[in-house]
């Protein structure tokens, strides 16, 4: 029955996608804004589909940011990035470069102005993240990063990168961490999508002002700890 029902979900999500990316066209002529509201078109129709297909529902714990913020969130699975689509305004996303010219959803990454960065290019990549992201909040965007850089399996070891840290102490802004669950029920690359009940929880912010070393361990306690929690919850 899992079999059964990730393959029509798989099937479902390639077609709606695809049509999106062809009805979606016109964005292309207006404003950054229509990109995020096919996005969230796009998004919502998503967990439709998972919620009728696969018996995979969601809840949302804690409090998001109340405008735009700087947000770093556990990744292990695609389905956060639909969540978070749907719960933070106009977020832009730290992604890596090459997703932009992935069809068909490519170009809208880029006319939605996510924050691409090339992965070998050292601090000089990290230098225009930044840039890019001061750029964003000051749009009224919230900034999405994910610490790790990639989706990890839940229970893997963290391993977190140094961009998060250069975000924070760059912009100076608050930071939401989030966990997530969503590796129980769609794994890294894994075709089968089980039922249950994904949970993503917003935590306590955590304020500026700290140096880098006090700033990471508490980021990493906050979240792998609310991680590891969620996941027991959901096994």
């Amino acid at each position: 029955m899992i079999f059964l029902r990730s393959l029509a979900f798989n099937v479902a999500f390639a077609a709606l996608t695809l049509a999106l990316a062809v009805v979606g066209l016109p964005v292309f002529l207006g404003p950054r804004a229509w990109a995020y509201r096919l996005g969230c078109l796009w998004a919502g129709a998503c967990m439709k589909l998972l919620r009728w297909i696969v018996g995979l529902r969601w809840e949302v714990r804690g409090t998001p940011p109340p405008g735009p913020a700087l947000v770093v969130a556990k990744h292990q699975s695609a389905w956060e990035t639909l969540a978070l689509t749907l719960l933070l305004k106009e977020p832009a996303f730290v992604l890596k470069r090459s997703l932009l010219w992935a069809p068909p959803y490519g170009p809208y990454l880029r006319k939605a102005g996510m924050i691409a960065i090339d992965r070998t290019g050292g601090a000089g990549a990290i230098r225009q993240m930044r840039a890019a992201a001061a750029a964003a909040l000051a749009r009224g965007q919230s900034v999405v990063i994910f610490p790790e850089g990639t989706r990890t399996a839940p229970g893997a070891p963290p391993a977190y990168l140094p961009g998060v840290a250069a975000l924070y102490r760059g912009l100076e802004a608050p930071i939401w961490p989030v966990a997530v669950n969503s590796g129980v029920y769609w794994g890294r690359n894994a075709f089968a999508k089980r039922p249950g009940a994904v949970v993503i929880a917003f935590l306590e912010p955590i304020p500026p002002g700290l140096d880098r070393r006090a700033f990471m361990a508490r980021l990493e306690d906050a979240i792998e700890t609310s991680t590891r929690a969620l996941v027991e919850e959901a096994e």
